[in-house]
């Protein structure tokens, strides 16, 4: 990674995804004790402030997996079954047949069957997965909305299922990792945000990683650009936006280099034990909510290039921001990318997001970054 024809071409590869059409995009790849961290583009549109490779960033749905390890933990002490009904730990919040129907390591997989919350929380959402149909209004109605996870989950266990519990493929749904949100405070007696924090992020040694406490990002960030499939043009900011609405499910605050060294320490069986990684990587085929059916473990998932060795990690998106992280199953080289702008696709007229140089881009340096 020090040879500067390599350093050279993992610079070049972000300049594209900037050139493309992403205003800044950040990133930092590890092969072994080497590093390369690089940035392309800018902050702030307004401002011209330049993106820079330390900068935190509203990962996503990247703390599923930190939320997961959280859960597996508490496995490994005895205090959750995995196979163990939902209805056992949170009856309230999934009663009756299908509290015993659903596991937990359902929830963990999106093989409940539990359906999305977000269509009925954000009601220009409402028509989801049909696109076209949506709206962006919804996010600038809840911009400082508080919202209860109880709640959402209600939303959720109230729609209708998207199949029966454990039938394939499973469906992705926030709704689960809200309820695994609820399940480890039930078990710890401690906030989901808490336990996360202090059984995953501390002992990681992740200095740059937590979750928010209001709508701010505190320390150096960009400003975050949501799109909506061109419904909003110019792009608009959400950087400053109250992350309630997924909790545990996605609104972890993190850096590359925070990531990078997390995912290292995972697949290495030193956050998780052995038994419990190899229950992580245990897939299933599940439909994403790009509507893709994905390999999917207990809260990570394979990132996988035709004829190439798997790298194991997650995605994540926020209204205007998106991550992806990983690394390799030795646990020798990781990458992890940061961009600034979300749902750059302009919609074809049957509805589909087209094809856009942004995705080719991108698709190029992840490449790049897993395998040289």
């Amino acid at each position: 990674m020090s040879d500067a024809l390599v350093s050279a071409e993992l610079d070049a590869a972000l300049e594209k995804i900037h050139h493309a059409g992403v205003p800044g995009v950040f990133a930092e790849v590890r092969d072994g004790d080497q590093v390369w961290r690089g940035a392309a583009g800018v902050a702030d549109t307004a401002t011209g402030r330049p993106v820079t490779a330390g900068l935190r960033h509203r990962v996503g749905s990247v703390t599923k997996t930190f939320t997961a390890a959280a859960v597996l933990l508490q496995a490994e002490r005895g205090r959750i079954d995995l196979d163990a009904p939902v209805g056992r730990y949170l009856p309230e919040l999934v009663p009756g047949e299908r509290g015993e129907a659903i596991t937990i390591r359902m929830l963990l997989g999106h093989t409940s069957g539990l359906a999305e919350y977000l269509p009925y929380a954000y009601p220009s959402f409402r028509a989801f997965p049909d696109v076209a149909k949506t709206g962006p209004e919804s996010m600038d109605d809840h911009r400082f909305t508080r919202f209860d996870p109880v709640e959402l989950i209600g939303m959720g266990v109230a729609a209708p299922a998207t199949g029966a519990p454990g039938t394939a493929p499973g469906v992705y749904s926030n709704t689960n990792y809200l309820l695994l949100g609820q399940l480890l405070e039930r078990v710890t007696g401690t906030a989901a945000e808490r336990c996360i924090t202090r059984e995953v992020i501390e002992p990681a040694g992740l200095e740059d990683t937590g979750f928010p406490d209001g709508p701010h990002v505190e320390g150096a960030h960009s400003r975050l650009y949501e799109a909506w499939f061109g419904m909003i043009d110019p792009p608009r900011d959400y950087s400053v936006f109250d992350m309630s609405f997924v909790g545990p499910s996605a609104s972890l605050i993190s850096t590359v280099a925070d990531l990078t060294r997390f995912y290292r320490l995972l697949l290495a069986g030193e956050i998780v034990g052995e038994a419990s990684l190899a229950q992580m990587r245990r897939t299933a085929p599940v439909l994403s909510q790009e509507g893709k059916v994905i390999d999917y473990g207990l809260g990570l998932y394979p990132l996988e290039t035709a004829g190439r060795p798997a790298f194991w990690g997650h995605g994540g998106t926020v209204w205007g921001g998106g991550t992806l992280a990983g690394s390799s199953t030795d646990g020798r080289r990781q990458l992890a990318v940061a961009v600034n702008l979300q749902r750059w696709n302009r919609l074809d007229a049957s509805g589909r997001p087209r094809p856009h140089a942004v995705d080719e881009a991108l698709e190029a340096f992840h490449h790049l970054a897993m395998y040289g």
